[in-house]
């Protein structure tokens, strides 16, 4: 059990059953790269440059599995395809202060920083539209995209947990929903300290504008 800021409670490990399971909320800012010195939930929602993974100018070796790239956050490691680090599935319930998500590790490694895409869909299974906030005036769009250091701490490999983010709220649930997806398109491997970044990896593939319920196979 890891100690988180505000509203949080508690982060479930791998290994717990469903019912086990407790809920968490975890902070996150639109599009921001995370704090590089703390492994609390980023909040800030201006991009700042990171303090780890700085540009070579030169790909990774160590790049995830079927992808390339500097590992940085302006050109991290491009995969392709259905490739995906994180599995992230709305467990159905949601609250005054949003949707509840469960999210897995599926990579052998640790990670500190995410960037998630999340969709909403009606009973016919057809994609709603967004009301993104945050633009003046305020706009349509596919998806609510929002990024930070959003796991309350670091998940380690294979570890699972319940968690609502603090940017995705119940406001942001258009009406006449249904159902609730999302992809994590984007995450950041921690590094020995697991306080810092050392490489982020990506997948623009998973998180088409248009994305049929169920996403892509």
């Amino acid at each position: 059990m890891r100690a988180l800021t505000a509203a949080a409670v508690v982060i479930v490990a791998s290994g717990c059953s469903k019912d086990e399971e407790k809920p968490t909320a975890a902070s996150a800012a639109p599009s921001a790269p995370p704090a590089p010195t703390s492994a609390e939930p980023a909040a800030s929602a201006a991009p700042a440059a990171s303090a780890s993974a700085e540009s070579s100018g030169a790909p990774r070796a160590d790049c995830p599995k079927g992808s390339a790239g500097e590992g940085t956050f302006a050109k991290p490691c491009e995969a392709k395809g259905k490739d995906r680090m994180m599995e992230v599935a709305w467990t159905g319930k949601t609250d005054d202060k949003g949707p509840f998500f469960r999210v897995t590790n599926k990579s052998p490694l640790v990670i500190l920083y995410g960037k998630i895409a999340v969709y909403f869909y009606d009973k016919a299974g057809k994609q709603l539209e967004v009301t993104d906030t945050a633009a003046t005036p305020p706009k349509k769009v596919p998806n609510r995209v929002c990024s930070g250091n959003m796991f309350g701490g670091v998940m380690k490999a294979n570890e699972k947990a319940v968690l609502q983010f603090s940017c995705v709220k119940k406001e942001h649930v258009p009406e006449g929903t249904a159902a609730i997806e999302a992809e994590m398109q984007g995450v950041g491997f921690a590094d020995a300290t697991e306080k810092k970044v050392d490489l982020y990896w990506s997948n623009h593939d998973i998180v088409p504008d248009a994305r049929k319920k169920g996403g892509v196979k």
